[in-house]
């Protein structure tokens, strides 16, 4: 193992304990669930953008419709939180299949409108719907008890519940990533008519990772509901796909904890700057990015990756 890597393990059990201990530190739990399932999200996403190279402007499709789906079947069917959130994953996954067996036949810009435009569907569905309360969502979802055994009523229990998803994500993103599944993703984002020379059903890789995409994405709407007890049409509209944009980009497109730093700093932010700015928090939180763009091209954690690297060739110059 060398330096880079013991850095980013140290890091990482650091932040593991903190997570681990965040409670007992004073911190707000429903805050910090919030921040994890936009975590997952963004993570999500960049399974799509940052490994297999296709930018989709319709993920909020898959988040509020999970969202949707879960809520409904908890509230109006009594079902226990896991066949919610396993209802809410399932329904975004079938979606993801019917939107990616359309969208991946075109690249670039036409991909990207054809996922917001099939994403503006259901936007629609869920506005007329007569399940999901229109323009008042669907309010008051419990909690209920995992596996019918273990309440998830105290927020310190649901903390912890998320965190546990948050990290077996974080661990099943990794391990498509260092597959050879991944690895043929990621020839396919760097270099897609040499994957297609090697004989690669390409559309099936990048319709399998746009799958899996919509799922996970379906899986933090899913726990969005369960912790905050209602889902809305925010879940579901254009500017959801927006912000998941802007925190992958912010935090690091193509590195495993790059989106979860950026989905960290937005949603700190909004959670900050909202009671006293009010609507120009989306200003404010623009201009950041901006800044971020022109300063740190590759993200927050790229620029960061891309300053050890550097390091480490510099240190192994002289002995080489």
């Amino acid at each position: 193992m060398n330096k880079t890597n013991k850095v980013v393990a140290v890091t990482y059990f650091v932040l593991l304990v903190l997570a681990l201990l965040a409670p007992l530190l004073g911190l707000y739990p429903v805050f910090l669930m919030k921040l994890l399932c936009f975590a997952i999200f963004a993570a999500a996403f960049n399974l799509l953008l940052g490994f297999t190279g296709l930018l989709s402007f319709g993920h909020a499709a898959f988040f509020g419709s999970a969202a949707y789906v879960t809520g409904w079947f908890i509230k109006a069917q009594n079902f226990t939180p896991e066949l919610g959130i396993l209802a809410g994953v399932l329904t975004s996954g079938l979606i993801g299949l019917v939107v990616g067996m359309v969208a991946i036949r075109r690249q670039g810009i036409y991909f990207a409108m054809i996922t917001m435009a099939l994403a503006q569907i259901v936007y629609f569905v869920c506005l007329q719907a007569p399940f999901t309360g229109g323009e008042d969502g669907l309010q008051g979802v419990p909690r209920g008890s995992l596996f019918g055994l273990f309440s998830l009523e105290s927020d310190t229990a649901m903390y912890y519940l998320a965190l546990a998803i948050f990290m077996a994500c974080f661990l099943f993103i990794s391990r498509i990533v260092h597959s050879p599944f991944g690895q043929v993703l990621k020839m396919i984002r760097e270099n897609e008519a040499r994957a297609i020379s090697l004989g690669y059903q390409v559309d099936r890789y990048k319709l399998l990772a746009f799958v899996l995409s919509a799922a996970l994405a379906g899986l933090a709407g899913s726990l969005k509901t369960l912790v905050m007890g209602f889902a809305t049409l925010s879940d579901v509209h254009w500017s959801m796909s927006g912000e998941v944009i802007l925190m992958t980009l912010l935090g690091g497109v193509g590195t495993f904890f790059g989106p979860v730093l950026g989905a960290g700093i937005v949603i700190s932010l909004q959670n900050l700057l909202a009671d006293k700015v009010g609507s120009w928090v989306t200003v404010i939180i623009g201009v950041i990015f901006v800044l971020c763009v022109l300063a740190f091209r590759k993200g927050v954690v790229g620029e960061l990756h891309a300053y050890l690297e550097r390091r480490r060739r510099a240190t192994a110059a002289p002995e080489g």
